[in-house]
This record gives structure tokens, sequence and C-alpha cells, in this order.
């Protein structure tokens, strides 16, 4: 089947940057979060539709937010577009452009949360407006659900598996960055706070304490040993293990009584992450014996990887679609970051895939930008696969 051309007349490039340019210049950065704005911002934009738009808040100024397409004849087929309405903070480089303005320099809109992931979250919003303003008419139910906390713990994510809000689902879109490319994969996440406690002394007499930054100095060189037990993924490779943060000691001549440290695992399916936690731990528990101290490990935050077989009907309708409407070829590969489907997917267990207009090599960075041709593009993909997927009445 092909999409008429007069539906994506319906597309207005002005209007759809303006949208985008609305939702950047609301300040977002997790933590706090302040999604609520951000939801409060898309509602009122949509007021004026037959969108059936949803507000639930989480307090704190906090909120997540669902929009249902209207005139659905049947819940059979339930596609739901996810996104996050957070974002990063914008980081002590200086950036060239206002983080918070949506500045626009030829075929770039600039701000933070422009790849990570507002131009996402804007492209399926406004793919479900322009849907309806060209009067199509579904057999299914699409659902655009914009969560709070993704950056930090998955917080929104986890409140609508919790409720129950999602559980009619078939098919999962996550756009996240991925420059329009197909990802059908996505590791998960184990990040583990560490810390060992040993006992002050004067700098100067260093034999009479317990230096718990040494302790942590063993750990670190013994972890760069650590074998991960696993099989490799065909398009996620293999895991890896990052030392993100060091925190100890509270003057120079005194010895250091407590050092912090933070890891950042990323897993592949099929991994035990209880087992690396254990293996962790007996890791640090020699060298905690050794050297006299103590230790505590705290696990800050757990995220499943995710992964939909490139055989699967959807991944091959998502394919599709590409070829059919937008003379794109997608090959599906997987990529190193997680998203809110490691919440969803281990509860509702259907096809997943993630397809957004950012670039993921800049999420996270200064001068953070989208291509307006991609984030265009991606608006044209959702309104076409919504279409293929549930087809129209």
């Amino acid at each position: 089947m092909q999409v008429l051309p007069s539906i994506f007349e319906t597309i207005n490039e002005k209007e759809a940057i303006q949208f985008l340019q609305s939702l950047i210049q609301v300040n977002s950065v997790n933590q706090p979060g302040n999604e609520k704005r951000v939801a409060e911002v898309i509602q009122a934009y949509l007021t004026p539709s037959n969108l059936h738009v949803a507000l639930d808040d989480l307090g704190n100024n906090r909120a997540n937010l669902f929009v249902t397409y209207p005139y659905a004849e049947t819940d059979e087929k339930y596609l739901i577009y996810s996104g996050h309405l957070d974002t990063v903070p914008t980081g002590k480089v200086e950036w060239e452009h206002d983080p918070f303005s949506g500045k626009v320099v030829g075929n770039k809109v600039y701000g933070r949360g422009t790849t990570d992931m507002k131009s996402g979250v804007a492209a399926m919003v406004l793919a479900l407006k322009y849907l309806e303003r060209a009067g199509v008419k579904l057999k299914g139910t699409v659902q655009f659900v914009g969560t709070a906390g993704e950056e930090v713990d998955g917080y929104g994510a986890k409140k609508v598996v919790e409720k129950g809000q999602i559980d009619k689902a078939t098919a999962l879109v996550v756009s996240e960055p991925s420059e329009n490319q197909l990802f059908t994969a996505h590791k998960g996440c184990l990040w583990l706070e560490i810390t060992t406690n040993g006992k002050t002394a004067h700098g100067s007499m260093p034999d009479q304490g317990i230096n718990a930054i040494l302790t942590i100095n063993e750990f670190i060189n013994t972890l760069q040993s650590y074998q991960f037990v696993y099989t490799p993924h065909p398009l996620l490779g293999h895991p890896t293990i990052n030392i993100g943060t060091i925190e100890g000691g509270v003057k120079t001549n005194v010895v250091p009584d407590q050092c912090k440290l933070t890891l950042d695992i990323r897993t592949i399916p099929g991994q035990d992450k209880d087992r690396i936690l254990k293996d962790i731990e007996n890791m640090i528990q020699e060298i905690s014996i050794r050297s006299q101290s103590t230790y505590q490990i705290k696990v800050i935050n757990s995220m499943e990887s995710v992964g939909t077989n490139e055989s699967d009907d959807f991944v091959i309708l998502a394919v599709n679609t590409a070829k059919n409407h937008l003379n794109k070829k997608l090959i599906p590969s997987g990529v190193n970051y997680y998203t809110d489907a490691s919440v969803y997917c281990p509860h509702l267990k259907i096809p997943t895939i993630i397809f957004g207009p950012g670039n993921p090599k800049l999420a996270h960075q200064p001068d953070e930008y989208v291509e307006i041709d991609k984030f265009i593009e991606s608006i044209r993909y959702f309104m076409a696969l919504a279409i293929d997927y549930l087809g129209e009445s």
C-alpha cells in the first residue's frame, strides 16, 4: 500500500519547527525534571485538534502525557509511540547558541534536547496531528506516550507500567536518536556505587590509618582484568564497563577514611546481572579484607537490554515502510544506550524498534542540534508507519 502524497502535504515545515522550538524552550533538565511544563505545552498545542490528550500528574512538577489518535475501530492492534520529556544538564562548557533558544541556523535547530530527544517527541506528536488533519481513519489504535525521568531512572515509564496504562500495546516505537536509521536492539545497564571505609589519621603518619583511596585503587587495578561471562550479540557485540566518578579524602594532610566510586556497566541480552554484581562484590570483599577496611555496594540504576529479531513481522513492516514511502533502505542494527523500552519490554514482551531524527553522537553534548530535513523525514515515517501497521478504515 502506498501513502497518498496528499497525506504528507498536511505537514507544515514552519509550524513543525516552531512546535519543536516551543519544547526546547522549556528547561526540563533532569534533575529536577520539570516535565509537566513540557507536557502542558504539547497539550495546549493539540487543544484545537480531535486528538485525545491526557496529562498524568506525578507531583513535584512532573508528569507523563498520553496522546491517543481518535477514530480507532479496534484495539486488536495497538501501536505505542514513545518519547521522554526530560533532558540531561547543559554542562559547564559554554554553548555557541543558547541551549534553550531553539535557534535555527541553516538546516539545524540548536538546543538542549534537540537530538535527545525533543525532536523525536515533536515528530511523533506532529505525525498524529497531521494524520488527523488529513482525515485519516485507522483501524487500530496509535498512542504517543511522553514520559518523565528517562535520563535518570526511567521514573515515568515505571509509573506507566505500574498503572497498566499501555498494557494493550502490540508494538512499540521509541524515537530516541538514530539519524532515522533502524535500531532493533539496545544494551541494558547496571550502575553501581562502591564505597570503601578506612581509618583516618594524620597525613604524616599514614601507617596509623587505613587509606580508603588505596583500597579503591587496588579495586580499580583488579577490575581491569575482569572478564564478563557472555555470548557476543550479533548487533550489540560486547558488554562494557566504565569508571564514571571517584570521590575521596577531605584534606591533603589527612589519611582518607572514605572513597566512593561509580561504575557504568552496559549489558547485552543473555547476561546475568546478578552474577556480575556477585563477581564485583567478591572482588571488593577480598580487597577489603586484605586492607582491613569495610565496603558497601549500592545499585543506583538497572535497566534491561532489549532486542527484537530482524525476522519479526513488525521489523519487516518497519523496513518496508521506509522503502515504500521514503525511498529509504533501513538495515536493522543495535545501539549502546538504553531507552524506556528497558522498562516496557520486560512487561509487555512486544516487538520494539528505535527510530528518531537525532544524531546519537550529539546526545548529551554542548551545541546539540537536529537537522531539519531529518526531523521532517521522521514525521513522514511515523505517519506512514501508523497507516501501514494499523490499516485504514
